[in-house]
């Protein structure tokens, strides 16, 4: 368990769970990260109306990506549901649950917390009594097979753009810390923070350490992972979709909104943040309707989704 005094003073509340999520999640990702690399990169021409960024050299900062939406199309954990279910991990119903779930996120564009704790909870209850190691394992398998192809290249390039300037870059998300060191390690990125669940000699106990890293959650992880790799916030970068990422967004000097949804587009104008969107069309249209391993019943979740979010709007 990391310890509290990784904890500069806190603007802003958060509860005792976050905190603890928030350290967990550093501790785990600092346990997993890659080794920087020692090459210098050759510095990018700059526009002459404002200096380079991100900067060559500047090793205490750094950058911190969402995953959700922001680097990647769609939710990791959804993706890594339909791979458990390919594999039998459960049962048709679940599946079912798990592509009404994604079908939301898809067509609403933003993330609900009910919709995302649901999907949590669904996933501790099949993963319970599973080793991390063969977890790990399948995620693997998984990212080829469901996420490789879904990662959003305009995102990409801004992480590579840190990396090639000395920086580490890490993804900071509610999914599974093992799923997101697993698409981090793929990207070549830093390293994850992400959701801890609780393991006892290497088995899912089916309970998690603190609550999702969600919210308030990731910005405490960011914090507490500055504080342990001598970081300054205030030189930092981090980019997310979601209003609910503006505690995080907060935290650094270089908030970038990505794909946001209209509550963080509007927050983003308002105090003069760069956006940055990689969606073409409408939003219904602009990630298309999943297939969900040919469930039938996805097109009645789908249809149900559709009209909730219109009654919403």
């Amino acid at each position: 368990m990391a310890a509290l005094g990784w904890l500069t003073p806190r603007r802003r509340p958060a509860t005792a769970r976050s905190v603890l999520a928030g350290e967990a999640a550093a501790e785990a990702a600092r346990k997993s990260a890659l080794p920087t690399g020692t090459e210098e990169p050759s510095a990018a021409p700059g526009e002459a109306v404002e200096p380079p960024f991100p900067v060559a050299g500047d090793t205490r900062a750094a950058a911190f990506f969402d995953l959700d939406n922001t680097v990647m199309q769609g939710a990791a954990i959804f993706h890594f549901g339909r791979g458990l279910y390919k594999r039998k991990f459960f049962q048709r119903r679940e599946l079912t649950r798990f592509a009404w779930q994604q079908a939301w996120f898809r067509l609403a564009g933003v993330e609900d917390p009910e919709h995302m704790q649901d999907a949590r909870d669904s996933a501790l209850s099949i993963v319970k009594g599973h080793r991390v190691s063969e977890l790990m394992s399948i995620g693997e398998e998984i990212y080829d097979e469901y996420m490789a192809d879904r990662i959003w290249p305009g995102t990409r390039a801004l992480a590579q753009a840190h990396l090639d300037a000395g920086q580490k870059v890490w993804l900071v998300t509610a999914a599974p810390v093992e799923t997101a060191t697993i698409i981090a390690r793929r990207l070549g990125l830093t390293g994850a923070l992400g959701t801890v669940a609780e393991s006892v000699d290497g088995v899912y106990t089916g309970r998690l350490v603190g609550e999702p890293l969600h919210g308030p959650a990731k910005a405490e992880a960011v914090r507490a992972l500055a504080t342990a790799e001598c970081l300054d916030l205030d030189r930092c970068a981090a980019y997310s979709d979601s209003h609910n990422d503006i505690p995080m967004l907060s935290l650094v000097g270089h908030p970038y909104a990505i794909n946001p949804d209209s509550k963080l587009r509007k927050h983003a104008r308002s105090l003069d943040w760069r956006l940055r969107d990689y969606r073409t069309g409408r939003k219904a249209a602009k990630v298309g309707i999943p297939a969900a391993a040919g469930v039938g019943a996805l097109a009645g979740g789908t249809a149900a989704a559709v009209a909730l979010h219109r009654r919403r709007r």
